[in-house]
């Protein structure tokens, strides 16, 4: 049901202060934002190394669906998004364990559905299972171009070969010169 953990995120009263410790402090790429005028809130994606994640939320004004979790206190952990390939199966998996769920949404034309679990129900921690296709979220200095799912770079000592992830972003391998030949044997072989 579940593919992977796609990201932690993280709900502040100070977003300047927040983007400015991620992003400047521990090298966060900015990605992906967007306002909910309705819910009052802004959220934005920033990138960690090659594939972690991580989704800062702050309120925009009074009323935000974000008042309540920041009456006492300056932020923490909000909820944690799981990704799945197909959310009615998750919904229907749920619903035939009798497991309770809320707030079934189809945003952005269908490419991002989502469902929560309350945090009574998960340990405390609210989550959210989502299908979507992690690229779609990311920007362009964290991911290969869509055509071209790896790059192959030579350095003096080893062979850099860069992988397009299915979690989205990027994977980095480093190979030694006879790595680099026992794979080069393995793909040969397997053709």
């Amino acid at each position: 049901m579940i593919l992977r953990l796609d990201h932690v995120s993280i709900a502040v009263k100070d977003y300047e202060g927040a983007r400015r410790f991620f992003q400047d402090l521990l090298g966060a790429v900015p990605c992906t934002s967007a306002e909910d005028d309705r819910m009052k809130y802004i959220w934005k994606i920033f990138s960690l190394g090659d594939l972690t994640r991580l989704e800062i939320l702050t309120p925009t004004g009074r009323g935000s669906f974000l008042d309540g979790f920041l009456a006492n206190k300056d932020g923490g952990v909000h909820h944690i998004t799981l990704q799945t390939a197909d959310i009615i199966r998750a919904r229907r998996t749920l619903e035939e364990k009798g497991f309770p769920y809320f707030g079934y949404n189809e945003y952005v034309g269908g490419v991002w559905k989502e469902l929560f679990i309350h945090p009574r129900d998960a340990f405390g921690v609210l989550i959210q299972i989502a299908e979507f296709r992690p690229d779609d979220w990311l920007c362009d200095a964290v991911r290969l171009p869509r055509d071209k799912r790896w790059t192959v770079e030579k350095s003096a000592r080893n062979v850099s070969l860069t992988l397009s992830h299915p979690g989205g972003g990027k994977a980095r391998f480093d190979l030694t010169r006879e790595e680099t030949e026992a794979l080069i044997k393995d793909l040969q072989a397997s053709l």
